[in-house]
């Protein structure tokens, strides 16, 4: 393995920020591609009404295209991340980039919802350009400031997650829903283009076959605990996310409150106030606060439902329930990526594929599980099953501490 040819390599091009060896363009760029890519999956949220009126299918049948979107995003992190340790990091991107946008062309030029559907999946799998993005950046860092960069990247990450369904609903509105997918194929051609041009050339970090890339990944996990347990804690946070994010449309747009779906859209900015405790989140990782801070979060996740369940009536609370929502999953993730990096600087990409599959996972099902819940019991019950995901996530995360004591884990803290 050359570790160092792959940090070394594009260091020669960015000695002109001083402070932290990025150059600071370079970092705003990674941010804003990193939010590009991660927005095709949520683009479709709030179409899925005129979506289902378009293609005459049920509620349910729609919601699925939520569900398969994060499963080929999964898929991508599985089967496609790990080749940013394998093959060279600029030419992979460009590859994934492509076929992103051919697949948002299909989508948009969907005449049925098999299409839409087949279309989303692949889409879906390859806007993984972020998470090899990120660990990009992550490489390009020396270690006294990697928190912070990190951080800076995934505030672009994470704004567009919150971003994508208010410019869905403004776009659809104005001139349909195709446009929405249409005009992301444009803005990932376009992107495609810029990073080819701008991005430093990033040696592979291993030269083993890709079979043997990808029974490495599963080594990994085996191999460093604080890696299973940053992934399933941000499997309930996620889950809780998705879960909260799914069904408030319907509350939203119910007899109680009456939005349009602009208005879901245009409510969905108050999320976007969370993504600015990303760079903050990476400075606590920084100074070795990531299991304290980790608790917190739990903590605020859970006081976040409950005050969105008890203030049901009041979308006051509710945007104030999502602000404390999206800034304690920012945290957990931003202090999870942070630890999991530490754990072999020549395995980044891979130690980031097996991180972020694991939390989609918890994504997707909290997705289908908050739909569950609100067919069932309504708002409360989404509130009850997104109060006790976090919960069950602290407790675990009570037993890290015992854990440690007796075996300390390298990047646990």
């Amino acid at each position: 393995m050359s570790q160092s040819s792959g940090v070394r390599t594009p260091s020669k091009i960015t000695s002109a920020a001083p402070a932290h060896g990025v150059a600071g363009w370079l970092i705003a760029l990674l941010a804003v591609a990193s939010g590009m890519t991660v927005a095709n999956l949520y683009y479709a949220q709030p179409l899925l009404s005129s979506l289902r009126d378009v293609f005459h299918i049920s509620t349910a049948t729609a919601g699925t295209l939520i569900t398969l979107t994060q499963v080929g995003y999964v898929i991508g992190m599985v089967f496609l991340v790990p080749l940013g340790d394998r093959l060279e990091k600029r030419g992979l991107i460009t590859v994934l980039l492509t076929v992103t946008t051919l697949a948002l062309v299909a989508a948009g030029l969907a005449t049925g919802f098999p299409m839409l559907l087949t279309a989303s999946l692949i889409s879906g799998a390859t806007s993984v350009v972020a998470q090899i993005l990120v660990p990009f950046a992550a490489s390009l860092a020396p270690d006294h400031a990697r928190g912070r960069i990190v951080g800076r990247v995934m505030s672009g990450l994470l704004t567009g997650i919150l971003l994508s369904r208010t410019l869905s609903s403004l776009v659809s509105d104005v001139a349909g829903w195709r446009v929405v997918y249409l005009g992301s194929a444009v803005l990932m051609a376009l992107l495609a283009v810029a990073l080819r041009a701008a991005l430093p050339k990033h040696a592979p970090t291993t030269t083993v076959p890709y079979h043997h890339v990808l029974r490495s990944t599963a080594a990994l996990v085996r191999r460093h605990p604080a890696l299973l347990r940053r992934g399933l804690y941000q499997a309930a946070m996620f889950g809780a996310f998705s879960a909260f994010w799914t069904t408030v449309s319907y509350v939203l747009t119910g007899p109680r409150f009456h939005y349009s779906p602009v208005g879901v859209g245009i409510f969905a900015l108050v999320g976007a106030a969370g993504a600015a405790i990303a760079p903050l989140a990476g400075h606590w990782a920084d100074h070795g606060l990531t299991r304290r801070m980790t608790g917190a979060a739990f903590a605020a996740a859970a006081l976040a439902f409950a005050l969105a369940g008890f203030g049901g009536h009041s979308v006051v609370l509710i945007a104030l329930a999502a602000i404390l929502i999206d800034m304690a999953v920012q945290t957990t993730l931003i202090l999870g990526q942070h630890t999991v990096y530490q754990l072999d600087a020549g395995a980044r990409a891979r130690l980031n594929s097996a991180f972020i599959a694991t939390f989609f996972l918890g994504g997707a099902l909290g997705s289908q599980l908050g739909s569950i819940a609100y067919r069932a019991g309504g708002w409360g019950a989404v509130s009850v099953l997104g109060a006790a995901l976090p919960v069950l996530a602290l407790l675990y995360w009570t037993t890290e501490h015992r854990r440690a004591r007796r075996t300390p884990d390298r990047g646990a803290e």
